[in-house]
């Protein structure tokens, strides 16, 4: 189910957002709802990818070259 949200926008903003929308084949609405999907799809994969490094960092997982990863796949002779 979907839910709205209200926010209040400078005008040059609400200005520049509606140029893109149009651009994008988008009413305001939805290029705001697809932008900022993909603002928080990559807040996640930023997350994802610090937490990975953490990881890492404190000697929880493992890294490989990737001579390492060829050989160890069976790409290597």
């Amino acid at each position: 189910m979907n839910k709205r949200i209200s926010i209040e926008i400078p005008e040059p903003m609400y200005l520049l957002l509606n140029r893109y929308a149009d651009l994008h084949g988008f009413d305001a609405d939805s290029y705001i709802a697809q932008v900022l999907h993909r603002h928080l799809e990559d807040l996640d994969d930023i997350a994802a990818a610090e937490a990975a490094m953490e990881r890492i960092r404190n000697g929880n997982s493992k890294t490989y070259t990737m001579d390492q990863l060829e050989t160890e796949l069976g790409f290597k002779d």
